[in-house]
């Protein structure tokens, strides 16, 4: 079968879609022929669908939603009208079985697919679901109980049965489908993964509901032969699309081990998402080893009771002590605090602010106001209560919890509350010049061209530190 699968996501600077690639490999692997058309360079990505389409028929075309929207209350940026606009493209171009999938989309698969108009859209994993799919449509059978499939007619949808995709740990993914060497040069990093799926009960987070909530372990020499592979490329600034990396500890061990064994170690620098806890200072002397340089720790609120609140399990402490032993070995970190959330009140985000700066991160970044997910417990709590809520209330459009006790005056309250402390960033309409959104970001943007490297946090704290 011949196959097509597109990049919808044109962010800049440039983020590489990891997943995609997956699953084109796994496509390739099973016997088919895949072409990758990548519209995150194209300056008209309507034109460019249009003129790839001249160069010949496809049995399947798959296009990729990897993110919602920009995440931001502050400026509440959709990508979906952009995507289902590509869609139209694309179905206006072939005859093709068309399928749709992404992180994006499994967040929210019903109202993209009443929109979108395509054969199928696969929730979840897709490194099993796309060659069985191709298998039945090469063989003329029936397909429509193939897992991690939306199908449906007449607007009445069905899921069929979940695959978490135990396949997805054991290959050595080549990353030679993209040119990686240009999201490296435009982008600063190139992302992997090293498990997939999240157990954790955060009221608001979409991981779960994404990608599962059964972690799917990659085998450390899997993880350790792909990095291989993007290094032969030329490529050696790394991040971790995991949602938390040192969950569960084992396995974050076992994959640091195998980098110091083959020597990664020593030939390339990587950053982490992290969860305060459980993390010790001999798994932080472990990851600076396995060259990890700095680390993102989602930790929300330094607030006792805003942690129990938001589904967090650790306390204000395990903050400072993850803080306190990656320094010891030399680790940047960054702490990302949310504020907004249910039961937040004046006091408790002076408290939480106050303690994070105790805690003495290198970076700190605050996001005003929580984004409402379907399928999360935050979604459930807030259904028909939409005096808490920010947003045009439609089924695809971004919108956003802010606790009505705190809204009137919160970025001025979280604007005294920082001060001039160089360690703060957070987007605050009134202040473009710290912009912490990383879409559109010219700043990143500009510092990529001009040589830096690294996560997007790190990146901004060095031109801000210039």
């Amino acid at each position: 079968m011949k196959t097509a699968f597109i990049n919808t996501n044109l962010i800049k600077p440039p983020v590489a879609p990891v997943g995609l690639e997956y699953v084109a490999e796994a496509v390739r692997e099973s016997g088919h022929t895949v072409e990758i058309l990548d519209l995150c360079f194209e300056e008209d990505p309507e034109s460019a669908v249009r003129e790839f389409f001249r160069g010949g028929g496809y049995d399947l075309v798959g296009l990729t939603l990897r993110n919602t929207d920009d995440c931001a209350l502050a400026t509440r940026t959709s990508f979906v009208g952009r995507f289902l606009s590509i869609v139209a493209a694309v179905s206006a171009c072939t005859d093709a079985f068309i399928t749709v999938g992404g992180a994006g989309f499994s967040v929210m698969p019903v109202p993209v697919m009443k929109k979108a108009g395509v054969d199928a859209g696969v929730w979840g994993p897709g490194e099993r679901a796309l060659p069985e799919l191709l298998r039945r449509l090469e063989n003329r059978e029936e397909w429509e109980s193939v897992p991690n499939l939306l199908v449906g007619k007449n607007n009445r949808w069905r899921m069929t049965r979940k695959d978490d995709c135990e396949a997805y740990s054991d290959p050595v993914y080549r990353r030679d489908l993209l040119d990686n060497r240009r999201y490296f040069r435009e982008g600063g990093q190139a992302g992997f993964e090293s498990k997939r799926g999240c157990s954790k009960r955060c009221i608001y987070c979409a991981d779960p509901v994404s990608k599962g909530r059964t972690i799917q372990a990659r085998h450390p020499r899997s993880v350790a032969g792909e990095i291989r592979s993007l290094l032969d490329q030329g490529i050696d600034v790394f991040h971790t699309c995991d949602s938390e990396f040192n969950i569960p500890p084992e396995h974050a061990r076992a994959v640091c081990e195998e980098m110091i064994r083959t020597g990664l170690g020593e030939r390339i620098r990587w950053y982490a998402y992290c969860s305060p806890a459980p993390f010790s200072p001999d798994l932080a002397r472990l990851l600076r080893r396995a060259g990890c340089v700095g680390i993102n720790f989602g930790a929300d609120t330094g607030d006792a009771g805003m942690l129990k609140r938001l589904g967090r399990d650790f306390g204000p402490q395990e903050i400072t002590k993850a803080v306190k032993a990656c320094t010891a070995e030399g680790i940047t970190t960054m702490i990302d605090l949310l504020v907004g959330g249910p039961g937040e009140s004046i006091e408790s985000i002076t408290r939480s602010i106050e303690h994070v700066k105790t805690a003495r991160p290198h970076r700190i970044g605050i996001n005003v106001g929580v984004r409402v997910y379907p399928g999360t417990v935050l979604h459930e709590m807030v259904a028909g209560r939409p005096i808490n809520l920010i947003g045009n209330g439609g089924d695809l459009d971004p919108r956003f919890y802010l606790e009505p006790g705190i809204a009137d005056g919160v970025f001025d309250l979280v604007g005294r509350l920082t001060g001039n402390d160089e360690r703060f960033f957070f987007l605050d309409p009134s202040r473009a010049e710290k912009n912490y959104n990383y879409n559109d970001n010219k700043t990143l943007v500009e510092a990529i061209r001009d040589g830096s490297r690294g996560a997007y946090w790190d990146i901004l704290g060095k031109v801000d530190g210039e």
